[in-house]
C-alpha cells in the first residue's frame, strides 16, 4: 500500500529487536556443508555463514534491507537533513525507547517537509538504516549485535572486514570501506564513542566503547599503508560458566574442581598465554568460585571482567586529562590503593610492568591474587618477572602457587582454546630457577586432559589450615562430580550457575544431595 505524506502520522513506530533469539550452533566437522543463517537485529539484519566454493573458505555475509535507486535517493536525503536538525545531546540518552522515538518524529517531519510519497515498506527499510548509523555504528553494527563474534579486524580501505566468530573462528565478510573519506570519518566515529581523540597529529586510538568492548584503531597512511584501521574486541557482557567452559572442552571438571579449592583457599594464581587464548574466560570463569561473603576489587586497563558478585569494587585506569601526564592514574597507583580498601581477593586483568612488584608485595602480606600476563610457558613467564621492567628477586616469587597456562590448539581439525596445563610452583631458588609441580596437563594428539593426585598445593593448604590431605581430596572427589553432573544437566545459565556455587557454601550437603552425590 502506498501511503499520501498527509498520512505519515498513521504510520506506526517500526519495531526493532536488537536481541533476537540465539540459535544453538554447533561446530561442523565438513566445512563444505556450513549453511545457516541466524538474526542480529530483527526483522533487518541476518547473518549468513555458508561455504564459498568460489574461494573455497567459509564466509560471513551480513544481508540487509535492499535499497532500490530511488530508495537510497531518500536514504541520503533524510540522513543528510537528518545531521542538520538532530539535538545530539538526546543521543546521549540511555534509553533506547526514548532515541527510537526521537528518530521516529524527525523523519516523519523530514518525509513531510520533502514532499514525498513513500510506501510503508520504504519507510521500515530507511528507519532501520537512520537507527544503524546515528544509534549504531554503521555497517558494522549488525557485526557488534552478533553474539556469537568476538573480534571485528579492518585492514584498511578496499580490503574485507574479517570477524573472529566463537564457532566457526576467522571468517571473511562481505563488508569493504571502499572510500578512504568514509573510512576515516567512521574511525572518527569510534574515538568520539570511546571518548578519546584521533587526528593526523594523534593518529592512534586506544579506547573503550559504550558496551566496554575495546577499540584500537588507526588514522592515516602514514602509520598503516592501507589508510585507516581499526580492531574491536567485543566485551562479554555475561561470561562463559565453569560448565559452559567444559561443554566446549576448554578444560575438564577436574580442572575446574582443583581451581575452585585454591580460590577458596586464597592461594595465588597467574593465568598465561598469548593474544586471545582466553586468559580472561578463564579469569572470569574461576571468579564464580569466590566464596559469597569475600570483598573482590579488580583493577583493568580496559572494562573486561564481569563478576557475578555484589560485594565487588571495579576499577579502570585514566588516561592524562591535561598536559604532561596530569589526571592519569595507571595500575600502579590503582594497585597501591587496592590494599588499603580492605580486599579478600585482588583482581589484576593484566600485569606489565612496575605494577607486578606492588601485586607480589601483596600477595605476600595475605592478599589473595588471581592476574593473567602475556607468556606461553611457565619458565618465560618467571623470566619476564625477574628481568626489567619487573624486576623481582626470586624470593618474591615464591609467593605465587599456581600458573594456568591457556593456549590456541587445533584439536580434531578444529581450531580452539585449552587449559594446556596448571603447573604448581613449588619453589623458586636465589638463582630464578623455578622448581614445578604439573598435576593437570591437556595432551593435543588424543584431545584429552589428564591429571594426578599428587598436589604440592593440598599439601600446603594442609599445612596452612589444618585440614588432612585426604579430606581434601574427598573434597576435590565431590566438587567434581558436583561440576560434571551440573555439565549433565546444561546449567549454563549465568545466575543460576553462581546461585548454585553459593548455594553449596552455605549448605554443602544439601546442595551435593539435592545432584544425588554422596561422598
Amino acid at each position: 500500500m502506498v501511503y499520501k505524506t498527509a498520512d505519515l502520522k498513521n504510520f506506526p513506530r517500526v519495531k526493532i529487536n536488537f536481541s533476537p533469539q540465539l540459535p544453538k550452533l554447533q561446530k561442523v566437522r565438513d566445512k563444505t556443508k556450513i549453511d545457516l543463517r541466524y538474526a542480529v537485529i530483527s526483522p533487518f539484519a541476518f547473518v549468513h555463514i555458508y561455504w564459498d566454493p568460489k574461494s573455497y573458505e567459509v564466509v560471513y555475509e551480513v544481508e540487509e534491507p535492499i535499497l532500490n535507486e530511488e530508495e537510497k535517493a531518500y536514504k541520503e536525503q533524510v540522513l543528510s537533513a537528518l545531521k542538520d536538525m538532530i539535538n545530539f545531546d538526546i543521543l546521549i540518552e540511555k534509553d533506547t525507547e526514548v532515541l527510537l522515538d526521537y528518530i521516529d518524529k524527525r523523519f516523519k517531519v523530514i518525509i513531510f517537509e520533502l514532499g514525498v510519497d513513500i510506501s510503508y515498506e520504504t519507510y521500515k527499510k530507511i528507519y532501520y538504516y537512520l537507527v544503524r548509523d546515528f544509534l549504531g555504528f554503521n555497517e558494522i553494527d549488525p557485526l557488534l549485535k552478533d553474539y556469537f563474534v568476538e573480534d571485528i579486524e579492518c585492514n584498511g580501505v578496499n580490503s574485507p572486514i574479517y570477524v573472529v566468530h566463537r564457532i566457526f573462528r576467522n571468517l571473511k565478510t562481505n563488508i569493504i570501506f571502499n572510500d578512504m573519506d568514509r573510512l576515516e570519518n567512521f574511525v572518527e566515529k569510534l574515538a568520539q564513542r570511546a571518548g578519546k581523540h584521533i587526528s593526523y597529529a594523534e593518529p592512534i586510538l586506544d579506547g573503550s566503547l559504550p558496551d566496554g568492548s575495546r577499540v584500537n584503531a588507526t588514522y592515516t597512511k602514514d602509520v598503516t599503508s592501507k589508510g585507516p584501521t581499526f580492531t574491536i574486541r567485543k566485551f562479554t557482557k555475561v561470561p562463559w560458566t565453569p560448565t559452559q567452559l567444559i561443554s566446549f572442552r576448554t578444560m575438564s571438571p577436574e580442572m575446574l574442581a582443583y581451581l575452585w579449592i585454591l580460590v577458596q583457599y586464597k592461594m595465588n594464581i597467574l593465568i598465561i598465554g598469548g593474544t586471545s587464548s582466553g586468559k580472561t574466560t578463564l579469569l572470569n570463569a574461576i571468579a564464580f568460585f569466590i566464596p559469597p561473603e569475600a570483598r573482590v576489587v579488580s583493577i583493568e586497563d580496559t572494562r573486561e571482567l564481569n563478576l557475578p558478585r555484589e560485594n565487588w569494587l571495579p576499577s579502570v585506569v585514566r588516561e592524562a586529562t591535561g598536559i604532561g601526564g596530569v589526571g592519569e592514574i595507571d595500575l600502579f597507583t590503582l594497585l597501591k590503593s587496592s590494599f588499603r580498601q580492605n580486599p579478600d581477593y585482588v583482581i589484576v586483568g593484566e600485569v606489565r610492568g612496575k605494577e607486578a612488584y606492588v601485586l607480589f608485595q601483596g600477595m605476600a602480606s595475605g592478599h589473595s591474587s588471581i592476574s593473567t600476563m602475556h607468556a606461553d610457558s611457565v619458565e618465560t613467564v618467571i623470566k619476564r618477572l625477574e628481568t626489567p621492567p619487573i624486576e623481582l628477586p626470586p624470593t618474591l616469587l615464591n609467593i605465587l602457587d599456581c600458573i594456568c597456562v591457556m593456549t590456541h590448539a587445533i584439536a580434531n581439525r578444529q581450531e580452539t582454546r585449552k587449559l594446556r596445563e596448571i603447573v604448581e610452583i613449588v619453589n623458586v631458588t636465589p638463582e630464578g630457577i623455578a622448581v614445578t609441580n604439573t598435576p593437570f596437563i591437556w595432551n593435543p594428539s588424543e584431545d584429552q586432559f589428564y591429571f594426578k593426585k599428587n598436589s604440592k598445593i593440598f599439601e600446603k593448604i594442609s599445612k596452612r589450615f589444618g585440614i588432612e590431605i585426604e579430606e581434601l581430596e574427598r573434597e576435590f572427589k565431590r566438587r567434581v562430580l558436583l561440576l560434571f553432573k551440573l555439565y549433565e544437566k546444561q546449567i549454563f545459565d549465568f545466575q543460576k550457575f553462581q546461585e548454585l556455587i553459593m548455594q553449596y557454601y552455605k549448605k554443602p550437603k544439601e546442595t551435593l544431595q539435592a545432584y544425588g552425590i554422596n561422598i
